[in-house]
């Protein structure tokens, strides 16, 4: 069965299948309404986790899909499916060795240092840039060197090895480790560390700078940005793996 002039052979769109993307899409939280959990990228590549209903196949539906490089699920809508993705056999993460991760640091935070250049605003959601939330900055950063981590600034956390290091002790911290704040329960907010006791992050209105900027973990930074995130600092972590998506390959359903 040929839909919209052959662009997907929906005979394999079950669930399980693999789909690469041919254009980037928005991705969303829930099977209903507007809140953007992600921007997924071009050339990208996902697992479908439900299966098209074709009774309904004419009204707005969502798809439930697992990404491949992160691990991330989330909803994309059916005609994004229908439209921008084709089937492949199979798909392998690129896993590389700690070695390879730390010769590409310096690249990654280059990487950070022009994003911040460019015009930006903080979007939730964001992770194509140039607009970013926090973790898609950080995530993006990494992506760009083909060093893949969890979407979210939580999952990062717990992704990382974890660095011992406080606010007071920045001398233990190497350049692109990551940061993380929040509160005592939870992870909210994450940052990559420059040196000098500095990291880059993108901040939103409230509290931040509506983009991506500089900030200081020492107390001699006394604007209101770094004082807000210093006072919320939970701890560093160092990436040393790239996500491997079968390790959550069974934790949802549809």
């Amino acid at each position: 069965m040929w839909i919209l002039g052959g662009f997907v052979y929906l005979k394999q769109a079950v669930s399980g299948s693999f789909w690469h993307l041919k254009k980037s899409v928005n991705a969303y939280a829930r099977e209903y309404g507007a809140e953007l959990a992600t921007e997924i990228d071009a050339r990208r590549n996902l697992r479908l986790i439900n299966t098209i209903n074709f009774r309904n196949i004419n009204h707005p539906q969502r798809l439930k899909v697992q990404l491949l490089e992160d691990g991330y699920f989330c909803w994309i809508d059916t005609f994004d499916f229908i439209q921008n993705l084709q089937p492949i056999s199979n798909w392998e993460p690129n896993l590389l060795s700690i070695a390879d991760i730390k010769s590409r640091l310096t690249a990654v935070l280059n990487w950070v240092e022009d994003a911040a250049n460019t015009p930006n605003n903080y979007l939730w959601g964001g992770t194509l840039g140039p607009n970013f939330d926090c973790s898609g900055l950080v995530q993006a950063a990494f992506s760009s060197q083909s060093i893949w981590l969890p979407r979210d600034a939580y999952q990062q956390e717990e992704f990382c090895t974890s660095v011992k290091a406080d606010q007071y002790d920045y001398h233990l911290l190497s350049p692109g480790d990551l940061l993380f704040f929040g509160t005592p329960i939870l992870c909210t907010h994450v940052g990559i560390y420059k040196g000098d006791g500095k990291y880059w992050h993108s901040s939103g209105k409230a509290n931040g700078r509506d983009g991506i900027g500089c900030d200081g973990l020492n107390f001699d930074d006394s604007n209101h940005v770094a004082s807000h995130y210093r006072a919320q600092y939970r701890g560093a972590g160092r990436v040393e793996c790239c996500k491997d998506f079968r390790q959550d390959f069974f934790k949802e359903t549809v």
